[in-house]
């Protein structure tokens, strides 16, 4: 399964991507790469990942002290209700879902896969 962790996407074939931003992206043709701008819904603010591993119990309240002195708020400017994220969040699994049906139906070299030649 893929993870992505410190602007590495790890594959489980061992291939790496690097990527300049924090997410990946999907458009309604199915064409998909980095998304840059965290500006719709997002956590404002500067806090450890909390994918360190603290190796002492010093580091471990030194990060905890971090965390507290350091203002996060979601940021969210079109103020969507919860039920608005869902359902972007459902808009984007299909068409994530869309693409894996079409990559299996028509494989990785086609382009049928976006539509065309339809």
């Amino acid at each position: 399964m893929a993870d992505f962790k410190r602007r590495t996407l790890y594959l489980s074939s061992g291939k790496q991507i690097k990527l300049y931003g924090s997410s990946i992206a999907i458009g309604k043709s199915l064409e998909f790469g980095e998304g840059y701008a965290p500006n719709i819904f997002s956590l404002s603010g500067q806090q450890p990942e909390g994918n360190e591993t603290p190796n002492s119990e010093k580091e471990k309240l030194s990060l905890q002290k971090m965390a507290e002195k350091t203002p996060s708020n979601v940021s969210n400017p079109y103020r969507l209700t919860p039920d608005e994220i869902l359902e972007i969040a459902d808009f984007n699994i299909r068409l994530w879902m869309d693409l894996k049906d079409r990559v299996r139906e028509y494989g990785a070299g086609s382009p049928k896969i976006f539509g065309a030649g339809d």
